[in-house]
Order: structure tokens, then C-alpha cells, then sequence
């Protein structure tokens, strides 16, 4: 199970990167392969507003639905279109192209609770 260092993560199985002055989300290894084969996304609209902990959309795979939660508060000002066609890029490229939507007006608390790597992959060992 891959687990970048330089990602941050939710017990509830996203990860966080900076990137400029927005952050991309997307869900974890562990979390696809618990979901197995992934058939559909629903995702927020850009301009929504998101809340930390908020269900902001669903992944469906062919054992279950899941619901995606914010790890962070802010506006999405993208979403990765390219999920509504290739929904299975989050179980062959979750950290890369199967990254989920972009927000900004990320509050610096927020990132400083989220955990590191080793924290999170504690957590999966539960």
C-alpha cells in the first residue's frame, strides 16, 4: 500500500497536498482497496462551499456506496472532470490522476490537525 510522505491525511481515509495557494483531495490507497472496483463519483459543484467533516459527494464501487467527506473547509474551485468518464482512476492512480476536486481558503488550523503519514497509517493498523 502506497502512502506518500508529503500528502496529509484524515482517519476517514483522504489525503491533502498544497499546491499554490489551493489544496487537492483525494482518497487513500487503503480506501480504494477497501472499496474495491470503483464505477462512479459524485462530486460537489465548483464554487461550493465545503465544511470540515461534511459528506461532500459519494463513490460507488461494485461492493458499496461510500460517502466522501471534507477534510478541510473551503470553496472547491475545481473538480476532476476526468472521474465522471474513468471513475477507476481512483483505484490506479489515486495520489496522481485520481485526485477528486481542488479548494482554497483553507484555514492553517485546519492543516496543522490533519495527520502525517505515519499518524494515518497507525490508524489503518487499528
Amino acid at each position: 500500500m502506497s502512502l506518500p510522505k508529503e500528502l496529509l491525511y484524515t482517519e476517514e481515509h483522504e489525503w491533502v497536498k498544497k499546491d499554490g495557494d489551493t489544496y487537492v483531495i483525494g482518497i487513500t490507497d487503503f480506501a480504494q482497496d477497501q472499496l474495491g472496483d470503483i464505477v462512479f463519483v459524485e462530486l460537489p459543484e465548483v464554487g461550493d462551499k465545503i465544511e470540515q467533516g461534511d459528506s461532500i459527494g459519494s463513490i460507488e464501487s461494485v461492493k458499496t456506496v461510500s460517502d466522501f467527506y471534507a477534510p478541510v473547509t473551503g470553496e472547491v474551485v475545481e473538480i476532476n472532470d476526468s472521474l465522471e468518464d474513468e471513475p477507476e482512476l481512483l483505484n490506479s492512480d489515486t495520489y496522481e490522476k485520481g485526485w477528486i476536486l481542488k479548494v482554497k481558503d483553507v484555514s492553517a488550523e485546519q492543516i496543522d490537525g490533519l495527520l502525517s503519514s505515519e499518524d494515518y497509517e497507525k490508524v489503518i493498523e487499528d
